[in-house]
């Protein structure tokens, strides 16, 4: 199968007579950031617990660090780190207990955990809550001391599933510059994540999952120039006026009608905005933007609430 970190071919996980994940080949390279993206059911979870050795898979075949999971799950699970979606802290624990704990569930020499823990909350950021208790501190703080822990055994390959939920725009950021400073250390990383930017700022590469199968993988870049444009004329009309969408078909590459407002994808918009109104379309405020990852993922997996 080569040598990616993770490599998976045909790859099904079934609970009962339901098919969570229908047959995905994903490859993982030493190094980079990869990422799943998808609505609520796409299978992306799914597929995470598989890698992470703790859901058997249905079908298919899966390698992790060269090991089959089946096979192999506790040396897997001795080499990778997980940070899961909710915090699960140990809320009475100090920061440096919270660390020092799990550090000797992998059995490392306590002279070599308390080293760590030091270690690890510089590099969080926590060096000063040290032997403060866990749970007064703010979410930020307590998803940075998470994925901390997860880097407790030093891992080859860390797993964050949505790993800035719920958090403020400045704590998001620090911890993008966190996680990017583990990819300058050779840290393979696979994220799910919800948030399109954060998906462009950290994924070298990533799949959009729907439905249990993979709609697309590349790039953020790629994909963008794959199933969009350079950029995007969002249009909004009064209530009471009429938006020529036939006109706008016709100049446009594609046009999105919205109940708000009509998204026209076009490679300049500054000359599309131009071209309308040499036809008489006064719209009551017009945005040029650049085409984004959302763009593309709402392309692929539709605009209906997924529950």
């Amino acid at each position: 199968m080569g040598d990616g970190l993770v490599q998976a071919r045909d790859l099904r996980k079934s609970f009962g007579e339901f098919e969570a994940v229908r047959g995905i080949d994903v490859d993982v390279a030493r190094g980079e950031v990869f990422g799943f993206l998808g609505p609520n059911g796409a299978g992306k979870s799914s597929t995470m617990r598989m890698i992470a050795c703790v859901s058997p898979r249905s079908g298919g075949t899966l390698q992790v660090l060269g090991m089959d999971p089946d096979v192999d799950g506790p040396r897997i699970r001795a080499r990778i780190g997980v940070v899961p979606q909710l915090d699960n802290l140990d809320q009475e624990l100090t920061v440096r207990e919270n660390l020092q704990v799990y550090g000797r569930y992998f059995g490392l020499p306590r002279a070599r955990v308390r080293e760590k823990a030091v270690e690890l909350m510089q590099f969080a950021q926590l060096a000063d809550r040290a032997d403060a208790p866990v749970e007064p501190l703010s979410g930020g703080m307590k998803r940075r001391l998470t994925i901390a822990r997860s880097l407790v055994n030093d891992p080859e390959l860390l797993l964050l599933d949505e790993p800035t939920t719920g958090l403020d725009p400045q704590a998001r950021h620090l911890l993008w510059e966190r996680l990017y400073r583990l990819k300058r250390e050779g840290v393979t990383q696979i994220v799910t994540t919800h948030y399109m930017d954060e998906a462009e700022q950290l994924c070298d590469r990533l799949v959009v999952m729907d439905g249990g199968v993979i709609a697309a993988e590349g790039s953020p870049a790629e994909l963008i120039a794959r199933y969009s444009t350079r950029e995007v004329l969002e249009l909004r009309f009064p209530p009471d006026v009429a938006a020529p969408v036939e006109l706008m078909t016709r100049l446009a590459e594609r046009v999105e009608v919205l109940p708000d407002r009509l998204l026209l994808y076009t490679a300049d918009g500054e000359h599309l905005q131009g071209e309308l109104a040499r036809n008489g379309v006064r719209p009551q405020s017009a945005l040029v933007r650049r085409s984004s990852l959302e763009d593309v993922f709402l392309r692929l997996t539709g605009r209906s609430l997924v529950d």
